[in-house]
């Protein structure tokens, strides 16, 4: 499975022939440098460890991901550009969602709210936690607590277009994370 790590520019539009509109993210992908090669001699597979050069050449690599790349000539330092990417094959992309910090029940799992009138006081309360003869709150309770910053893989999704010039790709749907953000993208072979 290919892939390359790439920052998640913006969110835009694709009009098709037939007017239908699709939602398409835009990302960039400066051209991941080669890290470390896994052999299969000496680790039982092969893969490429790419990083994600930072702007300042001198300030070492944003992000470091593992990626098995099918077998071929590649040397450390090498980089990979978005031309490894095929238009219009599926691919996934891995990000970390936005933090939405400290939720109630109605906003972070969707829970009902009680009467607003005639004299209610639990409008936006969770309501009872469980039966009465056990003395604790059961494992695995829907409850209050932070929502969102957690690690999300959308599948499924294609790549609509690459400019090779610029390194942008733009991929059909929403993918997790915000504006600015660093992204996976993994495409089967």
């Amino acid at each position: 499975m290919k892939g390359l790590i790439a920052k998640k520019l913006m969110m835009s539009q694709n009009i098709a022939a037939d007017g239908k509109v699709q939602a398409v993210t835009i990302l960039q992908a400066i051209p991941n440098v080669v890290r470390q090669i896994k052999t299969v001699e000496k680790d039982g597979y092969f893969a490429l460890q790419l990083g994600s050069p930072k702007s300042n050449p001198k300030a070492g690599f944003s992000k470091l991901v593992e990626f098995r790349y099918p077998e071929g000539e590649y040397q450390v330092g090498a980089q990979i550009g978005v031309d490894v990417l095929s238009i219009d094959q599926p691919v996934q992309v891995t990000g970390v969602t936005k933090g939405k910090g400290f939720a109630g029940t109605v906003k972070r799992h969707n829970f009902s709210r009680g009467p607003m009138g005639h004299g209610h006081d639990h409008h936006r309360a969770p309501g009872s936690l469980g039966p009465m003869g056990i003395a604790r709150v059961i494992k695995g309770r829907r409850m209050g607590g932070h929502m969102g910053a957690t690690q999300v893989t959308t599948k499924n999704l294609k790549i609509m277009a690459v400019d090779r010039d610029n390194n942008l790709i733009a991929i059909s749907g929403a993918i997790p994370g915000s504006n600015k953000q660093l992204v996976i993208i993994q495409q089967n072979d």
